[in-house]
């Protein structure tokens, strides 16, 4: 990741202004800018830092992310729609409603904070981990997974299924309500989580457990 030394701070405390104009960001350091409602669809963000930013209602779709970081961003209504993110680490960020469907996500590191309502339906992950963190409503629904881990994170309520979940390890996470775990084929649970999804899995199955 940049230090502060390698990157220009930005000079706007909005975003939005001159925006437009500016497609193209490389080693540029966002301190407390607020991005809120700004469009910047299909930017390219290179080795650029967003520390204590706002991204309430903000449209990254289709942006492109690399070797950079988030740091304490806060924000509702987040579209990263078909974005990419490659070599990126979220830290200490508060995000909800969170649109990233058909995204990837490569290298990717998810420290600490929370997410509430992440739509990754139909999304591409590989080699991304989420530590110490709260996700509500994760949507994993349709995704392609290839190292995909959650390692001391509470996951509330996620969505599985008809996705390819061989790199999906869930072992570290506490999952409450999980949905669509019949779907999980190839994916790496612990034993004292089979045993205690055991009547979720029975009742997705079909199956009647007899006492």
């Amino acid at each position: 990741m940049p230090s502060d030394a390698d990157q220009t701070l930005h000079p706007d405390p909005d975003f939005a202004a001159g925006a437009r104009s500016v497609t193209h960001h490389d080693s540029v350091r966002f301190e407390g800018t607020d991005f809120s409602r700004a469009h910047a669809e299909s930017h390219t963000f290179l080795e650029c830092t967003l520390r204590g930013a706002c991204l309430d209602d903000v449209h990254l779709e289709g942006s492109r992310w690399s070797e950079g970081a988030w740091e304490r961003v806060q924000g509702v209504g987040v579209s990263l729609v078909e974005a990419s993110l490659a070599d990126m680490v979220l830290d200490g960020c508060r995000l909800a409603a969170v649109s990233a469907w058909g995204s990837t996500w490569r290298d990717v590191t998810v420290r600490g904070g929370k997410v509430d309502l992440l739509n990754l339906r139909g999304a591409r992950l590989k080699d991304v981990a989420f530590v110490d963190c709260v996700v509500t409503e994760l949507d994993l629904a349709e995704a392609r997974v290839d190292g995909l881990t959650f390692e001391g994170c509470t996951l509330l309520e996620p969505t599985f299924g008809r996705g390819t979940y061989a790199g999906l390890d869930l072992s570290g996470a506490t999952l409450r309500s999980p949905r669509g775990l019949a779907g999980l084929r190839g994916a790496t649970l612990s034993r004292a989580q089979v045993i205690d999804l055991a009547d979720a899995l029975a009742a997705e199955l079909g199956i009647v457990i007899a006492d």
